[in-house]
């Protein structure tokens, strides 16, 4: 899905988007978003039973999940398109 946002955003950069369009963008987002949420929710939970635990290998490779979720790629961009500079 973040590929056609990505070929959204390139070309509302050359022209306005319409309504309709930017209510799909706002629709495509939350549901990246809050995709991303869950799985940070998830990721970090297993993240402090594995710290209380002990394992510290597990928690090793477990914040580095974490740390490739909360990396925005593409979408950081995105509510600048969909609300404006003011967001």
């Amino acid at each position: 899905m973040m590929e056609f946002v990505e070929k959204v955003l390139a070309s509302a950069e050359k022209e306005e988007l319409t309504v309709e369009e930017r209510n799909l963008l706002s629709v495509a987002y939350k549901n990246v978003i809050g995709a991303r949420r869950a799985s940070w929710r998830i990721i970090s939970s297993i993240e402090q039973k594995e710290e209380n635990r002990g394992n510290d290998d597990y928690v090793a490779m477990i914040r580095d999940y974490r740390s490739k979720i909360e990396t925005c790629d593409g979408i950081s961009r995105l509510p600048l398109f969909l609300y404006g500079p003011n967001f």
